[in-house]
């Protein structure tokens, strides 16, 4: 199956990124390079676009797709949480603009072996590097039951966590949990009557944790914020799309402390951090898709785009 991801609010991250021709830019997670084409074609005649994704398919898809524009993009293997290292790598010490599309694309949760998600049967992977060492397989049949649990409740937001991880602890003593169907199955057995007849399935949250978990997504995110400030050249726009509460509220709290600079005790009579600010934030309230988006693309109805600029 051929790679694709249909990008999320494309105008609006354009217009936060203030996009200019001669620039050079990054795409943080580069996917199907649905954002990066957009880019590429703004940017021209002469800007650069430096595409980054930790999966082998993608970047391939995304050289097919991005080839007419030569050598005006350069794709890497990599993970934007080492982005000072992976420019450095190319002679680059500023850019222009930086783009986070967080979370899985849609061929990750539609190709059935990659094993992303319960609407398709397969064996528990979700590895965005399939070179990975670790898979939701082995940490779903290997993991103490009570660091299940902390995975499912802190990545996750899960109530029922330590139900759930009850409930994988016990069945894996007769037999592994090998497919999604499996695990999926579990967490609709113990989840309450009230929860399976809502809309959204049961085990919505604990895939999600367990992704989370496998791909450490959350301190690369941190890393990659951190990382992402200071190779942004002044008036620089870093855009970041995120899917649920627990990365937006990440990417909300880190553009403000980055704001605020300094990290000193409040009632402190002087500063002693010496924490400078280094961004500002341009959208107090996260941009969300329009309802003729959400009607074209479902998975935008979650996707919260938050903007800030390098001072």
């Amino acid at each position: 199956m051929p790679f694709y991801h249909m990008p999320v609010m494309p105008k609006e991250v354009a217009e936060a990124m203030r996009l200019k021709p001669g620039g050079i830019y990054v795409d943080g997670t580069v996917g199907g390079g649905g954002h990066a084409l957009d880019i590429l074609e703004r940017i021209a005649p002469d800007g650069v676009l430096i595409g980054i994704d930790l999966d082998d398919e993608a970047l391939a898809s995304s050289a097919e797709r991005l080839k007419p524009f030569g050598t005006r993009k350069i794709l890497v293997k990599g993970n934007f949480a080492d982005i000072d290292a992976i420019l450095g790598g190319l002679g680059i010490t500023q850019v222009d603009g930086i783009l986070f599309d967080l979370g899985v694309s849609s061929h990750q949760l539609d190709t059935a072996d990659r094993g992303f998600s319960f609407s398709l049967d397969a064996r528990l992977d979700m590895r965005m590097d399939r070179n990975g060492r670790l898979n939701a397989y082995d940490l779903v049949n290997t993991l103490p039951p009570h660091d299940l649990e902390k995975i499912i409740r802190e990545y996750g937001e899960e109530m029922m966590a330590g139900r759930i991880a009850k409930a994988v602890a016990q069945r894996r003593k007769t037999a592994p949990i090998q497919t999604t169907a499996e695990l999926a199955n579990l967490v609709f057995q113990v989840s309450p009557p009230a929860i399976r007849r809502k809309r959204i399935h049961p085990a919505t949250k604990t895939f999600q944790a367990i992704r989370i978990a496998v791909n450490d997504e959350l301190l690369s995110l941190h890393k990659g914020i951190n990382q992402g400030i200071d190779v942004l050249k002044q008036g620089g726009r870093f855009s970041i799309i995120s899917f649920h509460s627990l990365e937006d509220r990440m990417v909300k709290d880190a553009f403000r402390s980055w704001e605020k600079g300094c990290i000193c005790p409040p009632g402190f009579p002087f500063c002693t951090c010496n924490r400078k600010p280094k961004l500002r934030i341009v959208n107090k309230k996260p941009i969300t898709a329009d309802d003729r988006e959400i009607e074209s693309n479902y998975r935008s109805r979650s996707a919260k785009l938050r903007i800030a600029e390098r001072v």
